[in-house]
């Protein structure tokens, strides 16, 4: 240990008598989502309802991706190149896939997710597009500048492919087809590439017989014909254009124009009809719009839902449909599924739960506070773009203290004008939950919302004692917790918060109060403590916090050495050092990082003890602290020291402030 020194020139100089200084909730929103595609660019899109699962198309990728019905990618089909049109099977086993980079169509297993077969059409013929009808998968093939109608027959015992089913030079390119269960031997097919074109063919010989024909400069509909549904019946088919706020409806009968469906953009991109006659209309961004689907029931003129993919930066969509095959009902129309393409080039599934329901929206205004035991007033709102059908009503349920799973309240009846209200007596105060619940129906989503009020709780007597008091260190004090009356709860839980251990505030007991309402905790001090004890409340009670905050000593001793005599004077131990002796000043103090000791000095002097200064020394590790008293050191003075710990001045906060006993000294010749 090495000793640290102290003028005592320094220590007796101080003038003689010198001082030291020491909120309603939205509507819940139809359960739609989004998830991320491994493609890197998109053909088509076709649902499989019996396995639940929906596949598409990679023309970059060379591949087929199978979802699930949240988007979860459960297999991949590969080698596949330019992979683009699909068609399923009438019973669900096969997905048909246009290969045009093969000059194939290939079919996959839907059960094993496995490809199945591979059927040749010929070279060069690049077929692109599939539809089912009169027993036949037919095929748009052709290059720019040059299309035609195939077929493949896969009935007999070798498959049969029979090209050039329409006259040359009808279509420019690979035309779309479409065919519809509920006109099975009806095709239609339409151009993607050049002046609106659209033909209707008769397939129950065989053969792909036009019966109505509509193109060319003439036609005067929009630039080209981008997607195409036929209604379940085949008798109307839409269609989805470049140009147009509108999807333009055609008999298939002549094709002569019958109803639009409107649209408040220009670029509409892609359509399809729902084995129940649901129409949805994909339309693009155009002027930084967001891309969005609206559904329609069968001519309808007012869309019964709109979903907007919105996913914008600075304004600007981060999304887009695409033109054709980027959507397609599950065949119970229970969900819609779209393909959308981000500007990072990354592609996402998203699906529309319930898109054939109008989307009800619920609100809920409770009072911000309320008295308990007292009548309140809760009101709010259900919206739906079709209205509400005459007697509606909400559900109500009431979730308190008390009823933690919720209580039913009566039924509140929704007016003309959508609103709603009712009363209700809350018997337990707190935070108080009120859900009001529309059930829906099969045109119109269901909905909640709730709203919460604080309901006023009576305030309980909490208090624990000891508080202000110091220990000396490693004193066991009791604290006791006593709680007033409440109204179920009797429990508390109390904690300690320890200086300077780094732990915090942590629990140290909990437990029921007993008759007299106290709860007791005995802690060792050994450093200031705060003690606080938690009420969490009841129904009819608030919650309460207590505290007491105690103040513990540190231990600390001081001892002289190098003296060559003691004495008794009048009662105090009295140490004699020799004028040319240095003394050795030893403290020991309870141990704490970079704590100092405080080493103060008096003479007595005109009957009473006066300052003679004072220094603070850095204790070590251990908590020890060696100071060597050198200088000329004057004899014939009674002078005493002691050691002592100062809250904060000793370079910590964690105890109190202690005083050593005083160690008296004089020097002689």
């Amino acid at each position: 240990m090495r000793a640290r020194s102290i003028s005592a020139v320094t220590a007796l100089a101080v003038t003689l008598g010198s001082v030291a200084l020491i909120g309603s909730a939205a509507g819940s929103a139809v359960a739609d989502s989004s998830a991320a595609l491994p493609i890197t660019s998109s053909g088509d899109i076709i649902v499989d309802g019996v396995h639940q699962r929906v596949f598409i198309s990679d023309p970059s990728g060379g591949k087929v991706v199978a979802t699930d019905y949240n988007g979860t990618v459960i297999g991949t089909i590969t080698s596949l190149p330019q992979a683009d049109g699909l068609e399923l099977s009438a019973d669900s086993a096969t997905v048909y896939v246009a290969v045009p980079g093969a000059d194939e169509i290939v079919a996959i297993d839907t059960a094993t997710l496995t490809e199945a077969g591979r059927y040749a059409t010929g070279d060069g013929t690049d077929p692109q597009h599939l539809a089912l009808a009169g027993g036949k998968l037919w095929f748009g093939y052709g290059s720019v500048g040059h299309g035609n109608i195939g077929s493949l027959d896969l009935s007999g015992g070798q498959p049969q492919v029979s090209l050039a089913q329409e006259a040359e030079g009808t279509w420019k390119d690979a035309p779309l087809l479409d065919s519809a269960p509920g006109a099975p031997d009806t095709l239609a097919a339409g151009s993607r590439q050049y002046y609106f074109t659209l033909g209707i063919y008769d397939v129950s010989s065989g053969a792909a017989d036009r019966t109505a024909f509509l193109g060319g400069q003439d036609a005067a509909i929009g630039n080209t014909a981008e997607d195409l549904a036929l209604t379940p019946d085949g008798t109307d088919l839409v269609v989805a254009t470049s140009a147009g706020d509108f999807q333009q409806v055609f008999r298939t009968s002549d094709l002569s124009q019958t109803i639009r469906y409107p649209s408040g953009y220009s670029a509409q991109r892609s359509v399809d009809v729902a084995p129940d006659g649901l129409v949805a209309v994909g339309t693009d961004t155009y002027a930084n719009f967001t891309p969005q689907v609206s559904v329609y029931e069968p001519g309808g003129t007012a869309p019964r839902r709109t979903a907007d993919f919105t996913d914008e930066q600075g304004g600007v969509s981060q999304e887009t449909l695409l033109d054709h095959g980027d959507l397609a009902f599950a065949p119970d129309s229970s969900r819609l599924f779209a393909v959308t393409h981000g500007l990072s080039n990354k592609y996402s599934l998203r699906v529309v739960t319930d898109p054939g329901k109008a989307v009800t929206t619920v609100t809920v205004n409770a009072p911000a506070t309320a008295d308990r035991a007292k009548s309140l007033t809760v009101s709010g709102k259900v919206t739906n773009t079709l209205g509400l059908p005459a007697g509606s009503t909400v559900a109500v349920t009431r979730t308190d203290q008390e009823s933690p799973n919720g209580k039913a309240l009566p039924a509140a009846t929704v007016k003309a004008d959508g609103t709603f209200s009712f009363t209700d007596i809350p018997p337990a105060g707190g935070k108080v939950a009120y859900k009001a619940s529309y059930a829906g129906g099969a045109d119109r989503t269901a909905a909640s919302a709730s709203d919460t009020v604080e309901v006023s709780r009576s305030s309980a007597t909490l208090t624990v004692n000891r508080n202000g008091t110091v220990y000396d260190y490693a004193s066991n004090v009791t604290f006791t917790a006593h709680l007033g009356t409440t109204y179920k709860n009797r429990t508390l839980s109390l904690y300690a918060d320890t200086a300077g251990d780094g732990k915090g505030k942590y629990l140290v007991k909990t437990g029921t109060v007993n008759s007299a309402g106290n709860l007791s905790v005995t802690l060792p001090l050994k450093r200031d403590t705060t003690v606080s004890a938690s009420f969490s409340g009841d129904a009819r009670t608030a919650p309460k916090t207590a505290t007491s905050r105690v103040g513990a000593k540190v231990k600390v001793s001081l001892s002289l050495s190098r003296y060559y005599k003691t004495a008794k004077v009048n009662g105090q131990t009295k140490y004699y050092f020799r004028k040319k002796t240095n003394p050795l000043l030893t403290t020991t103090m309870t141990a704490y990082p970079g704590r100092t000791q405080k080493l103060e000095f008096q003479i007595y002097s005109a009957g009473a003890w006066r300052s003679a200064g004072y220094e603070y020394f850095k204790l070590d590790s251990k908590g020890k602290s060696v100071v060597e008293l050198r200088g000329t050191h004057q004899t014939g003075y009674s002078m005493r020291v002691r050691s002592s710990y100062i809250d904060n001045s000793s370079n910590d906060t964690v105890n109190s402030t202690t005083h050593g006993s005083w160690k008296y000294f004089t020097f002689t010749s």
